[in-house]
């Protein structure tokens, strides 16, 4: 898991930033007793979130970036979004298609 160890090496350097949600539960986020999928997607989504705690990349692409199948992706948004860390919201093109999904996360 290169995206934990990274964040647990981001956490050391930028310790008391209390704005940044992906460095606060970088270690937090194990006593929600989440499976390691949810962990590295909630973290995937941290690190791609804006100031608002938004980000909206597609499955397909956060299944290439962590070697996971889409299946086990959503699987891990679903254990994400029961424990209240994140939710997900359908957005639209002008055109009436299906864009990716909009994720913001939450605090508990």
């Amino acid at each position: 898991m290169r995206i934990l160890r990274k964040n647990l090496i981001k956490e050391e350097k930028f310790q008391g930033r209390e704005d940044d949600i992906a460095l606060r539960f970088s270690r937090e986020i194990y006593e929600y007793g989440l499976p390691h999928r949810a962990v590295a997607v909630y973290m995937y989504l941290s690190n791609r979130a804006n100031k608002n705690k938004e980000c909206f990349p597609s499955v397909r692409m956060i299944a290439e970036d962590l070697h996971l199948s889409k299946s086990t992706v959503f699987r891990a948004l679903n254990d994400l979004e029961t424990a209240g860390l994140i939710t997900r919201e359908k957005r639209f093109r002008t055109s009436g298609g299906r864009s990716s999904t909009l994720y913001k996360l939450k605090e508990k």
